[in-house]
């Protein structure tokens, strides 16, 4: 409602006895950290910039890096429900952002903790994966997910901190039962594990 009304001002003018137009908001949606000016992105280009059109601060739309770890149960794999925006209600896998100074193995064994109470013996590396993670007022920015195959040892898990529900999935299943995925790269993801199982 806020934004049509804004938009509405910007096409009307603050009123005639002024004389003063409301300048169109810049699409970044997020504060500029020197002036404070409505970041704007660039469109095109690799990489992206965040520039703010007042103080021409800039910054390179850098990816954030996710890790994620893959359990298998026998010839299943656990699969979590979003049980918050973004995605609520979606499929995905244990995993989240990377905190500075972490490693991506240590990351995606407390993501998997934290999401699940499970913790897992030795892993290894499955792969690296594009995607992009929206957040309001901020938009879509690039990530980059390092995920993990670890073997389930004992527990049962149970859904904590980001996830609804818990669940294993026969690999076969994996991307073909209709279910919505959070993340496009799932499917890239689902298909390495097929292969690392043979």
């Amino acid at each position: 409602m806020k934004a049509r009304a804004a938009a509405g001002d910007a096409r009307r003018g603050t009123g005639a006895s002024s004389g003063r137009r409301t300048a169109r908001r810049p699409t970044g949606g997020f504060p500029c950290v020197v002036c404070g000016t409505p970041v704007r992105r660039t469109p095109r280009g690799k990489p992206r910039r965040l520039w703010c059109p007042r103080c021409l601060y800039r910054i390179y739309d850098y990816p954030r890096i996710t890790a994620g770890m893959i359990v298998l149960k026998e010839r299943a794999v656990l699969l979590l429900r979003r049980a918050h925006p973004p995605r609520r209600g979606y499929l995905d896998l244990p995993g989240g952002f990377v905190d500075a100074g972490e490693w991506t193995e240590d990351a995606a064994r407390r993501e998997l903790r934290e999401e699940t109470g499970l913790t897992v013996g030795p892993i290894r590396f499955l792969g690296r994966y594009w995607d992009r993670y929206f957040i309001r007022g901020f938009g879509f920015f690039p990530i980059i997910g390092f995920y993990y195959l670890a073997r389930w040892r004992r527990g049962v898990p149970r859904a904590g901190d980001d996830a609804a529900s818990a669940e294993w999935v026969p690999i076969g299943r994996l991307g073909r039962t209709g279910a919505r995925l959070a993340w496009k790269h799932m499917a890239e993801v689902f298909r390495d594990v097929r292969r690392a199982v043979r």
